[in-house]
Protein backbone atom coordinates (compact mmCIF):
# COMPACT_ATOMS: atom_id res chain seq x y z
CA UNK A 1 0.00 0.00 0.00
CA UNK A 2 1.39 3.62 -0.60
CA UNK A 3 1.28 6.34 1.64
CA UNK A 4 -0.91 8.74 1.72
CA UNK A 5 1.69 11.62 -0.63
CA UNK A 6 2.58 8.62 -2.77
CA UNK A 7 -0.97 7.80 -3.77
CA UNK A 8 -1.47 11.71 -3.73
CA UNK A 9 0.83 11.67 -6.46
CA UNK A 10 -0.35 8.58 -8.47
CA UNK A 11 -3.95 10.25 -9.31
CA UNK A 12 -2.52 13.40 -10.91
CA UNK A 13 -5.16 15.35 -9.20
CA UNK A 14 -3.40 16.83 -6.31
CA UNK A 15 -0.40 19.09 -7.96
CA UNK A 16 -0.45 22.18 -5.93
CA UNK A 17 -1.11 20.44 -2.96
CA UNK A 18 2.14 17.89 -3.39
CA UNK A 19 3.87 21.46 -4.83
CA UNK A 20 2.67 23.37 -1.70
CA UNK A 21 3.43 20.67 0.67
CA UNK A 22 6.86 20.88 -0.68
CA UNK A 23 6.88 24.10 0.04
CA UNK A 24 5.80 24.55 3.23
CA UNK A 25 8.45 22.41 4.18
CA UNK A 26 6.36 19.30 5.14
CA UNK A 27 6.74 16.42 2.80
CA UNK A 28 9.04 14.50 5.80
CA UNK A 29 5.94 14.97 8.30
CA UNK A 30 3.59 13.39 6.06
CA UNK A 31 5.82 10.63 4.73
CA UNK A 32 5.78 9.53 8.65
CA UNK A 33 4.41 6.63 10.49
CA UNK A 34 1.12 8.77 11.16
CA UNK A 35 -1.54 7.61 11.03
CA UNK A 36 -2.95 11.27 9.94
CA UNK A 37 -6.19 12.21 8.30
CA UNK A 38 -6.01 14.20 5.39
CA UNK A 39 -8.84 16.18 3.68
CA UNK A 40 -7.16 16.59 0.54
CA UNK A 41 -7.74 19.49 -2.00
CA UNK A 42 -8.19 18.99 -5.35
CA UNK A 43 -6.23 21.10 -8.28
CA UNK A 44 -9.16 22.75 -9.25
CA UNK A 45 -9.77 24.35 -5.35
CA UNK A 46 -6.26 25.60 -5.13
CA UNK A 47 -7.05 27.28 -8.48
CA UNK A 48 -10.37 28.64 -7.28
CA UNK A 49 -8.77 31.18 -4.89
CA UNK A 50 -8.49 34.83 -5.69
CA UNK A 51 -5.37 35.38 -8.06
CA UNK A 52 -2.25 35.71 -6.37
CA UNK A 53 -3.08 33.51 -3.53
CA UNK A 54 -1.44 30.27 -4.44
CA UNK A 55 1.59 32.31 -4.57
CA UNK A 56 1.78 34.42 -2.06
CA UNK A 57 1.46 31.28 0.42
CA UNK A 58 4.39 29.74 -1.59
CA UNK A 59 6.27 33.07 -0.80
CA UNK A 60 5.26 32.49 3.21
CA UNK A 61 6.05 29.02 4.57
CA UNK A 62 4.84 29.64 7.77
CA UNK A 63 1.69 30.70 6.39
CA UNK A 64 1.53 27.94 3.85
CA UNK A 65 2.24 25.31 6.68
CA UNK A 66 -0.64 26.25 9.22
CA UNK A 67 -3.34 26.01 6.17
CA UNK A 68 -2.06 22.86 5.36
CA UNK A 69 -1.62 22.17 8.90
CA UNK A 70 -5.49 23.05 8.94
CA UNK A 71 -6.18 19.68 6.07
CA UNK A 72 -4.97 17.10 8.85
CA UNK A 73 -5.80 15.69 11.66
CA UNK A 74 -4.06 13.09 13.83
CA UNK A 75 -4.69 9.37 13.23
CA UNK A 76 -6.58 7.66 10.52
CA UNK A 77 -10.04 8.84 10.57
CA UNK A 78 -12.82 7.07 8.02
CA UNK A 79 -16.41 8.85 6.90
CA UNK A 80 -17.91 6.71 9.48
CA UNK A 81 -15.24 7.91 12.28
CA UNK A 82 -15.79 11.45 11.65
CA UNK A 83 -19.12 12.14 11.59
CA UNK A 84 -19.82 10.89 15.31
CA UNK A 85 -18.21 14.64 15.94
CA UNK A 86 -18.81 17.92 15.27
CA UNK A 87 -15.44 18.69 14.89
CA UNK A 88 -11.76 17.67 15.40
CA UNK A 89 -8.75 19.32 16.18
CA UNK A 90 -6.47 20.08 13.13
CA UNK A 91 -2.78 19.96 13.60
CA UNK A 92 -2.97 23.39 13.48
CA UNK A 93 -4.68 23.45 16.16
CA UNK A 94 -8.25 25.21 15.01
CA UNK A 95 -10.85 22.75 15.05
CA UNK A 96 -12.48 21.58 11.91
CA UNK A 97 -16.41 21.26 11.24
CA UNK A 98 -17.93 18.50 10.11
CA UNK A 99 -21.37 18.34 8.79
CA UNK A 100 -22.92 14.79 10.32
CA UNK A 101 -25.62 15.07 7.46
CA UNK A 102 -25.75 14.54 3.24
CA UNK A 103 -23.65 16.13 1.84
CA UNK A 104 -20.52 14.96 3.86
CA UNK A 105 -18.82 18.07 4.80
CA UNK A 106 -15.33 19.04 6.38
CA UNK A 107 -16.09 22.97 6.50
CA UNK A 108 -16.95 24.40 3.81
CA UNK A 109 -15.89 22.30 1.54
CA UNK A 110 -17.84 19.04 0.49
CA UNK A 111 -16.03 15.43 0.41
CA UNK A 112 -16.32 14.24 -3.13
CA UNK A 113 -14.40 11.04 -2.51
CA UNK A 114 -14.03 9.49 1.08
CA UNK A 115 -12.03 7.02 2.98
CA UNK A 116 -8.95 6.58 0.63
CA UNK A 117 -6.96 4.01 2.23
CA UNK A 118 -3.39 4.44 2.51
CA UNK A 119 -0.11 3.31 4.53
CA UNK A 120 0.11 6.01 7.18
CA UNK A 121 -3.55 6.85 7.37
CA UNK A 122 -6.52 8.34 5.02
CA UNK A 123 -7.53 10.53 2.44
CA UNK A 124 -10.82 12.34 2.25
CA UNK A 125 -10.58 14.51 -1.33
CA UNK A 126 -12.22 17.71 -0.92
CA UNK A 127 -13.34 20.47 -3.02
CA UNK A 128 -12.29 23.39 -1.68
CA UNK A 129 -9.46 24.69 0.27
CA UNK A 130 -10.23 25.04 3.88
CA UNK A 131 -9.45 27.84 5.98
CA UNK A 132 -8.67 28.34 9.62
CA UNK A 133 -11.09 30.84 11.31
Amino acid sequence: MASILETAASVGIFNTLLAAVDAAGLRSALEGAGPFTVFAPVDEAFAALPPGTVQTLVDNPPQLARILKYHVISGARSRAQLVVQESWESLEGAPIPIRRAEPFEVKNSTVVQADVICDNGVVHVINRVILPG
